[in-house]
């Protein structure tokens, strides 16, 4: 009813107005290490750009289409807004940042170039991500042909072994040990 007011105000009139409904798989709920990586690209780009630190982070805070990821960043922010370093505040985050991450973040806020080194985490992380999908993708087909022969077996073993026990029981044989096995 809210969404339908809304809408009436700005002279749109709905026919349907529904809940977006998630995907089963979303990713929404989660921070996943390429929103890690996206993020410190962003970052990148605008510390290179000129843009302040803390008004970079103000505005993927405010930016960022995932909630979590919104919370973490305005974090930081308040964080670094009181006057502690970066690399401190990433420290606190230790599920998202990793030690080379908050190290390297560390030295380039000593060094001065904070844009440079976020460029080369960026980088890292990028093809660190590339690298992890393409294991995935490269494990797939093994993983499925292993799960499809171990199915087949069970089958075989479940339903077409007992039928050829009852074929060599009507001729008075026995079935051969390694298939009684």
């Amino acid at each position: 009813t809210e969404v339908r007011a809304q809408l009436k105000k700005q002279g749109i009139s709905p026919k349907i107005v529904r809940k977006k409904s998630q995907g089963l798989f979303s990713n929404d709920k989660r921070i996943v290490a390429m929103d890690i990586a996206i993020c410190t690209r962003q970052i990148a780009t605008m510390l290179a750009a000129g843009v302040p630190l803390v008004t970079t982070l103000e505005l993927l805070a405010r930016g960022h289409e995932k909630p979590k990821m919104r919370t973490l960043i305005s974090n930081i922010v308040n964080d670094v807004q009181s006057g502690i370093p970066l690399s401190e505040a990433l420290k606190v985050h230790r599920e998202y940042f990793d030690d080379l991450y908050v190290d390297l973040v560390a030295a380039g806020e000593h060094s001065g170039s904070l844009d440079e080194v976020f460029d080369r985490i960026a980088l890292y992380k990028e093809k660190s991500e590339a690298l992890k999908s393409k294991i995935k993708k490269a494990m797939f087909y093994p993983a499925a042909v292993c799960i499809v022969a171990v199915a087949v077996t069970a089958l075989l073993l479940i339903f077409v072994v007992p039928q050829f026990e009852e074929i060599f029981n009507g001729f008075g044989a026995e079935l051969p040990a390694f298939t009684r096995f």
